[in-house]
């Protein structure tokens, strides 16, 4: 192979709202790679074929003195995200030409790594497509599992309100809901995201940019499950919709990655009703440790036998992916948000 364009997507700088294209990333193809030659010194050469996008991502578009839960982009350097790739070279031990790799790879056409930390040799046993394992038999199903598993203590009857329901983790989360006997509340922000939630069988399903979460939850209230993915103005509605001891499981708060964050009134709910809040992340070193050989076990077979249901959104060309970061923020992908970079 010719000396190459190895394209990538760069941090350029940190917005103030909604990270704009061309503006916060740009496109890069300065960069160039010769595949055959280029010296990996020990390493492997990877082709980069599918990208996740996630909301979490515009938490990471910041100034690195700020500490949070996740490390900081740094401005002039390559975007990174869950994803797959294959080896194309490799004179490292243990991974060979055409293993896939699953991990944290950069938003790049190829990329060389010299060990395998933060990275893994995919075993896709059940032949799922690529795709899924950057979506919900990957960081998302990890996310919907090991929560579920941990904080929801559901018993059949229950209410659940599920936030975001159409996307990887709420569209997950509904479906292990309906498996234990769950009754389920779940909101989206457009009508094909409210025809996928009532094909996951959810019993009451609305638009939250139409009718108001706080006049459903008052109706088919009250709640004995929140799981949230959205925060602020969601978040009060369900706390002045809870029942005693209400469990809520805090996953994400996008409703406040790009705007100001909502001052939440009605806190003291916490305490009147003797309410169970769970704030986790999916990278928890306890929860992997105790779910996380489950979820491999179970989920991809569930996956391939259709038990479980999902839908995903592909950009294709990864020149496209500064607008599917900011589709992801704004609500324009419906279902998991996937770059395809390059076919096999």
């Amino acid at each position: 192979m010719p000396v190459v364009p190895n394209g990538r997507v760069l941090f350029k700088e940190i917005p103030n709202g909604y990270p704009i294209p061309g503006k916060t990333t740009a496109y890069d193809e300065t960069q160039t790679i010769d595949t055959d030659n280029v010296p990996l010194e020990g390493g492997f050469l990877v082709k980069i074929l599918v990208i996740s996008v996630d909301p979490y991502l515009r938490a990471k578009m910041r100034d690195p003195r700020i500490k949070m839960f996740t490390e900081a982009f740094i401005i002039g350097e390559s975007l990174y995200n869950w994803a797959v790739g294959v080896v194309i070279r490799s004179e490292y031990e243990g991974v060979k030409v055409g293993d896939y790799i699953n991990g944290t790879l950069p938003f790049q056409h190829y990329a060389i790594f010299k060990d395998m930390n933060e990275l893994e040799i995919l075993d896709n046993t059940e032949k799922l497509p690529l795709s899924l394992y950057v979506g919900v038999a990957g960081m998302p199903g990890r996310s919907s599992y090991y929560g579920w598993k941990e904080f929801s203590s559901a018993k059949k009857g229950d209410t659940i309100f599920v936030s975001g329901g159409a996307g990887p983790v709420g569209s997950m989360v509904i479906q292990f809901a309906k498996a234990e006997g769950l009754r389920i509340i779940a909101s989206a922000g457009s009508d094909d995201k409210i025809k996928f939630i009532k094909s996951l069988g959810a019993d009451v399903v609305f638009n939250y940019k139409i009718t108001k979460t706080a006049d459903i939850l008052k109706k088919e209230g009250p709640i004995d499950i929140y799981w949230d993915n959205v925060g602020g103005e969601t978040l009060e509605a369900a706390l002045d919709n809870a029942s005693m001891g209400a469990r809520f499981i805090e996953c994400g708060m996008i409703s406040g990655y790009n705007e100001s964050q909502y001052p939440i009134h009605n806190l003291f709910r916490i305490i009147a009703c003797q309410l169970k809040l769970f704030g986790f992340l999916n990278t928890d070193p306890y929860l992997h440790e105790k779910y996380d050989d489950n979820f491999r076990q179970e989920i991809p077979k569930l996956l391939a036998n259709g038990e479980l249901q999902y839908t995903e959104h592909f950009t294709y060309g990864l020149e496209n992916a500064p607008k599917a970061l900011l589709d992801v923020q704004v609500g324009n992908n419906l279902g998991k948000s996937v770059i395809v970079v390059a076919e096999e």
